[in-house]
């Protein structure tokens, strides 16, 4: 399992690409696109992140269990490695196609 720091740095940076204004400029929401599918995924990676952050801050205040905190962080780090999953493929796919001959 993750640190809990590296976890919060991949949330932090999907929530910096999840409101980037350059991303998805001109499409249609639901469009069936895999930007928009992506767009998706991130955008419930980042409702993970801030749950996982509110039970955090609960538990620091003395107002959470335990369990639920352990439970809100394992769903955000499974949720960021299937983001990283599918960038990886996608990357993968990418440079498969650039190695094609012309």
């Amino acid at each position: 399992m993750a640190a809990p720091v590296s976890a919060l740095g991949a949330y932090a940076a999907a929530a910096k690409l999840l409101n980037d204004p350059t991303r998805g400029a001109g499409e249609a929401a639901g469009d069936g696109s895999f930007a928009a599918v992506l767009k998706d995924a991130l955008g419930a990676v980042n409702e993970l992140g801030q749950k996982s952050e509110t039970q955090t801050r609960a538990m620091a205040n003395g107002k959470a269990d335990m369990v639920n905190v352990v439970t809100a962080v394992s769903e955000t780090e499974v949720a960021i490695d299937a983001v990283v999953a599918v960038r990886d493929k996608v990357i993968a796919a990418y440079e498969d196609i650039m190695k094609m001959p012309i």
